[in-house]
């Protein structure tokens, strides 16, 4: 085979920062900090910070291939740590602080972090986890000596005395690109969060995809407020992806409030906003509260949105209100995690007011890198032709082979495609639309009904205030659909009531096979049922004898 004349330079994450710093060292990173002020830097001073940090870790002793965790909002500091921390070889774990204690625990210990960095608002939260973390041995509080929390938590260093005076002459290491650079749990929906483990490479493959034009279509023309988490899946990537292009960044810390988010876009005139849905609620509300026009206030023209199904009430608001176009981009912590970008095609143009309504409410396309395929239960694949539903499988070069940490050595099918648990149809387009977890879809013959249908017409029901379906093995190779009610306090509502207010509105063979009451569903950090958990929950129902609906 001949090879090309080319030279081999390796794909590092802290490439990104020296480019950012030489290329466009004055493009600016505006950070609301958790002491409650705001900081201006640029990317040079990123730059040359996070050269102090590498250089005080190796001092600590760190290696390459050692966690370090990070509790921490959107903010200056943590961009630091994501080149500071990777740049050298470690693993940068960023830690979902919203996640209940023993998940933080679990996720700390079962990483096995060296260091423990976090913002001051967290303090309190570190000193009651301290004693439960084995191999913790420095906590770094992410502030300077003045605002250093007074508490009992051991070994505690702070940051900016950490990094001062250090880094001048430092030069970054290089090293195998598929070395591992972060490391994210997912968020424990159906069981133990798993940690997914990027590389070097698969980070800035990702990055080059979000500043494509037909993907996020992020560059040094737009100002983006980050309302992404930079303490999940690396905020979509797009610290990275901003570095590489020298896309000014607006980030909220821990200020995520309706009328924080809505002053930082209008003072800082972004003109690009991410976050999930839920996010843009209570800057609706501040908009009508105050009696604003986001149209002579703002600058924004796009908002891409992540995270949960996109309605279109938001994307409506947005444009009649805001001006502003909203994108749905679609994915999961093993996508790195863009997986799908719901852009028009230009045949969509003039469909509607909206052209990047035109597609619907799918979640979108691939970008290049991500190859998908629905399969049926044997693994065939099946048509796309936007009907047919199955099992959503995917490859590429940034999307996770193995979990952290596991004893499975692969989660690879034979032709090297993970199985993301979802059910779907993609169209002729590639336009894929994701329509349950495989879990708790209901199958009736060769057909898939997805759960969230069910639980949208059960909560409609005036007695329902929330309602989830899991499915139940009950023998092998058999399981029954039970829908799991949580009713209004002031409504009488019994399992008769629920199936035939579900039969008037379904083909019966669609209705679950029982339906029981809770008192609580349970959920996770970020509002989702745990439909791990009511399967553990309801492991051992009594199934009615008198059959009132077939079964599923």
């Amino acid at each position: 085979m001949l090879k090309g004349l080319m030279q081999d330079a390796p794909l590092l994450v802290s490439s990104l920062i020296e480019h950012a710093a030489r290329c466009h060292p004055d493009a600016e990173i505006v950070s609301r900090t958790a002491e409650g002020t705001i900081n201006r830097c640029t990317y040079q001073d990123v730059g040359r910070r996070s050269k102090g940090l590498a250089t005080a870790l190796l001092g600590l002793g760190v290696g390459p291939g050692e966690r370090i965790g990070t509790l921490a909002w959107n903010g200056y500091r943590h961009m630091e740590m994501y080149y500071g921390v990777s740049g050298i070889g470690a693993v940068l774990h960023t830690i979902h602080p919203r996640q209940f204690p023993e998940q933080l625990e679990y996720v700390v210990n079962h990483a096995e972090d060296r260091l423990l960095f976090f913002d001051v608002t967290f303090a309190p939260l570190v000193e009651r986890l301290a004693p439960l973390l084995r191999t913790v041995e420095h906590f770094v509080a992410m502030t300077d000596r003045k605002n250093l929390p007074l508490s009992d938590i051991p070994n505690l260093l702070c940051y900016e005395d950490l990094i001062a005076d250090r880094g001048k002459d430092f030069a970054w290491p290089t090293f195998d690109e598929t070395s591992a650079s972060s490391l994210c749990y997912t968020g424990g929906t159906t069981g133990t969060p798993k940690g997914v483990l990027y590389s070097h490479r698969s980070t800035l493959l990702h990055a080059f995809a979000l500043c494509a034009a037909d993907s996020m279509a992020l560059s040094a023309n737009e100002v983006a407020l980050l309302a992404t988490p930079m303490f999940h899946v690396s905020a979509w990537g797009v610290p990275y992806a901003a570095a590489m292009c020298g896309m000014k960044l607006v980030l909220p810390g821990p200020a995520n409030d309706g009328r924080s988010l809505y002053s930082l876009m209008r003072d800082e005139r972004a003109t690009l906003a991410l976050g999930a849905p839920n996010v843009w609620e209570p800057v609706f509300a501040h908009a009508d509260a105050t009696h604003r026009n986001p149209r002579k206030d703002l600058c924004l023209r796009r908002v891409i949105v992540g995270g949960a199904p996109l309605g279109s009430e938001l994307t409506d608001q947005f444009a009649s209100r805001f001006g502003a176009t909203v994108t749905q981009v679609w994915g999961m912590t093993e996508t790195s995690p863009i997986g799908a970008v719901c852009a028009p095609l230009p045949k969509h143009a003039g469909a509607s007011g909206n052209p990047a309504a035109a597609p619907g409410t799918t979640q979108g396309r691939s970008p290049f890198g991500i190859e998908m395929r629905i399969v049926d239960d044997a693994g065939r694949k099946l048509p796309h032709d936007g009907q047919t539903k199955g099992h959503l499988l995917l490859r590429g070069p940034w999307v996770a082979a193995g979990y952290f940490g596991s004893t499975d050595a692969s989660l690879l099918d034979a032709d090297g495609f993970f199985d993301t648990g979802d059910i779907a149809t993609i169209d002729q387009d590639g336009y894929l639309q994701v329509t349950d977890r495989a879990a708790d879809a209901i199958r009736y013959g060769d057909e898939w009904m997805s759960s969230g249908e069910l639980e949208t017409l059960a909560v409609a029901h005036p007695g329902v205030f929330e309602a989830a379906v899991i499915a139940l093995a009950c023998a092998p190779s058999r399981e029954r659909r039970l829908l799991v009610v949580l009713k209004r306090t002031d409504f009488e509502l019994s399992r008769e009531d629920m199936l035939e207010y579900l039969a008037a509105r379904l083909d019966r063979c669609w209705l679950p096979d029982d339906v029981a009451f809770v008192e609580h569903l349970p959920h996770t950090a970020t509002g989702k049922v745990r439909k791990g958990q009511l399967r553990e929950m309801f492991a051992n129902h009594s199934w009615p004898t008198d059959r009132a609906v077939p079964t599923i």
